[in-house]
């Protein structure tokens, strides 16, 4: 259940307006403030019928030829030298924790530098054949959501950031907060007793107080590097 806030609509507002006017976009900001789930929401039920969503997850692990196969087994030719979506239709592409890929021994991270090569040329070479021929790749956009560096995330290389569009989320705020546990509380509890439901807004202020004095407290440190809470902890209570 996706409760709908202030912050969310707003964002999504403007990632529509970015895509619709073929512009990448880049969404930095801590883990649990909802990035993956706002973005793939809109791209999956809240834009145009042309627009096709390709998920791409990256991890430590994850390597040029791998992107490369994920994304060329979509495209279809169109003609010699370019492929694409079908005819009319348009791909974009959400690449979740952009900077996780692991960077090798020069500092670079490879399948950010394939999406690099796509931003700098629009096309990549194609590795199958013996010619290894330029493949210009058409109608794709790029979308991608990231965490703050640090703990297996790497700075991005600026020749990358320079071509994407960056909208920050930050955490959110005690009134989002609100609205989401109250109405996802509201229809739990909906079928309990008035003198249950009466307790909702009680319940919620006293979860918020105590993640809020979690957070300040108990702060990572390098015998407690685990002591990491985000919103993801207050709504497995909630």
């Amino acid at each position: 259940m996706i409760v709908p806030t202030v912050d969310s609509i707003r964002m999504k507002y403007l990632m529509k307006m970015l895509i619709n006017n073929k512009k990448h976009v880049l969404c930095p900001g801590p883990t649990g403030t909802g990035k993956t789930v706002n973005i793939m929401e809109m791209l999956n039920l809240e834009m145009e019928e042309n627009t096709q969503c390709i998920p791409v997850g990256f991890s430590a692990q994850s390597s040029a030829n791998q992107t490369q196969n994920a994304i060329d087994e979509k495209l279809e030719k169109r003609r010699k030298g370019v492929t694409g979506p079908a005819p009319g239709n348009r791909y974009a592409i959400f690449v979740d924790d952009l900077n996780m890929p692991k960077k090798e021994t020069y500092g670079a991270q490879p399948p950010l530098e394939l999406i690099r090569q796509w931003m700098d040329h629009q096309g990549w070479y194609e590795r199958k054949s013996k010619e290894k021929q330029f493949v210009k790749i058409e109608d794709i956009i790029f979308i991608s959501a990231m965490g703050p560096p640090g703990g297996g995330r790497s700075k991005i290389t600026m020749r990358l950031q320079r071509h994407y569009n960056i909208l920050t989320y930050t955490n959110l705020g005690r009134d989002s907060i609100d609205i989401m546990f109250n109405t996802l509380l509201r229809h739990f509890l909906g079928m309990f007793d008035v003198n249950v439901q009466s307790e909702i807004d009680n319940i919620i202020e006293a979860s918020q107080d105590v993640f809020t004095k979690v957070g300040d407290s108990l702060r990572p440190r390098p015998a407690t590097s685990h002591y990491l809470f985000n919103l993801r902890d207050m709504a497995k209570i909630i």
